[in-house]
């Protein structure tokens, strides 16, 4: 009797093949770049192989249930980094307190998404530099994932309003960044919550998630 393989198992190998015709459209494309004539050709194939292994990426992305959340905070620690160095922005300390191994739920780009937006509203709120701390715990069946920054605050007057679409207290900003914060979270069943620091100024934003491990 036939063994069916797993959708999973069939997409990665199905992902697996695709890179290894890309690499030999890659390496193609790097020989044609030797001649000035196919130069420009070269050129395109290679963006064209780029956009291909994105479309690749993903569909392997959608086939995991789950992802670790230490590599998406450092690979946006990173991204955070380079844009602030560009703006020539005070210099902000990420530091990360998360248990190796942790697992969140759902597809790797949303929580970049999020944690893109809440590390660089922290950076914004601090324009003379300051230090951010990403830290996640489980209790109660339950992940719980705080960013805290040692900025000004929030105004309590905006508390409630600063997930909605659209509101900025920037007028060069579009307010949409917290908002695509609550909205991925709410995607994966959890919510996330904004709030000053007792111990120390500063903001702190919240999520809870269903303990996906």
């Amino acid at each position: 009797m036939e063994n069916p393989q797993s959708p999973d198992l069939t997409l990665a190998g199905l992902v697996h093949d695709l890179n290894n015709v890309f690499e030999t459209i890659s390496e193609a494309a790097e020989l044609l770049a030797e001649d000035d004539r196919w130069a420009k050709l070269a050129a395109t194939i290679r963006r064209s192989v780029d956009r291909g292994r994105g479309i690749a990426g993903s569909l392997a992305e959608q086939s995991r249930a789950s992802q670790e959340l230490e590599p998406v905070v450092e690979r946006i620690e990173l991204f955070v980094q380079d844009s602030l160095t560009l703006i020539k922005h005070a210099p902000v300390k990420i530091r990360r307190r998360i248990e190796s191994g942790t697992l969140i739920p759902g597809q790797a780009s949303d929580w970049e998404r999020v944690f893109m937006n809440l590390l660089l509203n922290a950076a914004q709120a601090m324009p003379d530099g300051g230090a951010v701390e990403v830290e996640a715990w489980r209790e109660s069946k339950m992940l719980h994932i705080a960013v805290m920054d040692n900025g000004p605050g929030i105004p309590t007057t905006i508390l409630k309003d600063i997930f909605k679409a659209r509101f900025s207290t920037r007028s060069k900003h579009s307010g949409m960044g917290l908002h695509i914060v609550a909205t991925m979270v709410q995607k994966y069943g959890g919510k996330v919550t904004a709030a000053n620091r007792e111990d120390t100024p500063g903001a702190r934003f919240l999520i809870n998630l269903p303990d996906s491990e």
